[in-house]
């Protein structure tokens, strides 16, 4: 407990803030020596990912498990990561409307039964994310996925924790002590969403999501997204943003209308992806070999 926190109901509203705002910022700056471990997690979980048609997989509990299962639903409107590859096992469930179930975290036997249930296997990358590493329920989900021969990852901020020592990779950050002892929904929660962004960003950027610095697979589901893909075929194929919008709509996918662009119909586009493994890269590499190659 730290001391220097002594006190703090009786702080004004200025003091307040300023503390709380040190912590958050303190567990932000502890994220950085935790990136050689996240790297190394990040390329094997591409690796594994990239062989097949494996499953990212979120395991938690409590504040931790509503921070994995965030990651996870975003995966598919950015990066249109398809729903039948990320699944997500919270403690109690994801019904939130009665609160967190603190109970549930401690049960072990459910994390083993709900893994079980998920059929886990050599393909899939299981990530338990908890900041104190004690999560019982987020380690028998580890601990089945590693007898499974799945890849596993721990996210905690407490070293050698019994999630750490489950899973094959361990990335902690010691985000240090709590303004408010214990609640970990505060710097421990901000370092885990920062790490969640880190990792699931770089996971798809990876496997050829991402085009540069553009979400090149993001869906065009409402009129700001669609203005989105629209600019990004006009940068991307170096068009107009009329020729571009032309190109989206009869495509349907930034990736095909700049392929389109580049002279393929739809279904030489989706051949091209298909044989880049989905990397836009690759894709108008092979194309722009193809156009070279004198034989």
């Amino acid at each position: 407990m730290a001391r220097r926190f002594q006190g703090l109901d009786t702080w004004g509203t200025a003091e307040t803030l300023e503390a709380l705002w040190g912590g958050q910022s303190r567990a932000v700056a502890a994220c950085l020596s935790a990136l050689p471990a996240l790297g190394a997690a990040v390329e094997a979980t591409v690796d594994r990912l990239a062989r097949g048609d494996g499953r990212l997989v979120y395991a938690g509990a409590g504040s931790s498990g509503v921070l994995a299962a965030l990651d996870a639903v975003e995966l598919g409107p950015t990066f249109d990561w398809p729903a039948s590859r990320v699944a997500v096992v919270v403690a109690g469930g994801l019904d939130l409307s009665h609160g967190l179930d603190a109970v549930a975290e401690d049960d072990e036997g459910a994390g083993r039964e709900r893994a079980l249930r998920a059929r886990l296997g050599p393909e899939d990358v299981v990530l338990g994310v908890s900041a104190s590493g004690h999560s019982a329920f987020t380690v028998g989900v580890l601990d089945v996925a590693r007898g499974r021969d799945a890849l596993t990852v721990a996210l905690t901020c407490r070293a050698k924790s019994p999630l750490a020592r489950v899973a094959a990779h361990e990335v902690v950050v010691a985000s240090g002590a709590e303004v408010i002892a214990g609640s970990t929904r505060l710097g421990a929660g901000t370092a885990q969403k920062v790490m969640l962004n880190l990792f699931s960003t770089s996971v798809m950027a990876g496997l050829g999501r991402v085009f540069d610095n553009l979400m090149v697979d993001v869906r065009p589901e409402n009129a700001k997204l669609r203005q989105r893909c629209v600019a990004m075929v006009a940068r991307l194929a170096q068009v107009d943003e009329l020729r571009a919008a032309e190109a989206l709509t009869a495509h349907g996918t930034v990736k095909r209308a700049v392929l389109g662009l580049a002279g393929l119909d739809v279904a030489r586009a989706d051949a091209a992806l298909e044989r880049a493994g989905g990397n836009l890269r690759l894709a108008l590499s092979a194309l722009s070999s193809e156009e070279v190659d004198p034989s």
